[in-house]
């Protein structure tokens, strides 16, 4: 955990921040500590062994539905009552600061969740904020899992987003690894995972008013 005097900041953060220039996404490994990592994925447990998560689905309001044949994580939103969480958070509002200051992007807040893939599961291609709609700008996903086996799946794969059956990159989800890209340009997929797989999956946004209707915050 942190303490007053030390910086509440992800490592690489000015790497993660040139390769979003230059490629749209980045990763960035041992984005923090083990010690860190650990404080996580324990809160993740005490929620999931308390029936806390929630199965996740896709579409909003009365579009919203589960449906197994696309994703089949668990989820639950980040606060700050959890001190882990709260430490996430924080850090994650210092890379919003440098995000804007770099980048001009006007982002007003980040949302995450703790996110569960049982053995089995997959999250089918998909992007993350609909074209001209500037909600999510960024997203981010933090790998929980220490000791991630080479056969283990459950890597994140992201796609060109002018021919989105080419492969651009494929990331193991190995504990401490970060990693971001633009929301609404680039298409990815969790491909099927043969152990439990934790993570944590954030947004960076800008809200959008269309006729007079702010865009709600989830």
């Amino acid at each position: 955990m942190t303490t007053p005097d030390a910086p509440v900041t992800i490592d690489g953060q000015d790497a993660l921040i040139d390769q979003l220039v230059a490629f749209g996404w980045g990763v960035q490994h041992q984005a923090i500590s083990q010690e860190h990592i650990q404080a996580l994925r324990l809160e993740l447990d005490h929620l999931h062994e308390h029936d806390q998560l929630s199965r996740a689905g896709i579409g909003r309001g009365q579009d919203h539905q589960l449906r197994d044949d696309i994703r089949g994580d668990s989820i639950y939103w980040l606060n700050p009552a959890g001190p882990a969480q709260q430490d996430w958070l924080m850090r994650m509002e210092h890379f919003r600061q440098a995000l804007n200051y770099s980048l001009f992007l006007g982002l007003l807040e980040f949302e995450a969740h703790f996110a569960r893939y049982p053995a089995g599961t997959f999250y089918k291609k998909h992007v993350d904020s609909f074209r001209n709609r500037a909600n999510r700008m960024v997203s981010t996903v933090l790998y929980l899992n220490e000791d991630w086996p080479a056969d283990g799946g459950g890597e994140m794969v992201l796609f060109d987003e002018h021919d989105t059956d080419r492969e651009i990159g494929r990331v193991r989800p190995e504990a401490g690894t970060l990693v971001c890209f633009l929301s609404e340009t680039i298409p990815h997929e969790v491909l099927p995972t043969h152990h439990s797989r934790a993570s944590i999956a954030g947004w960076f946004r800008r809200n959008a008013s269309q006729g007079g209707r702010i865009d709600p915050a989830h």
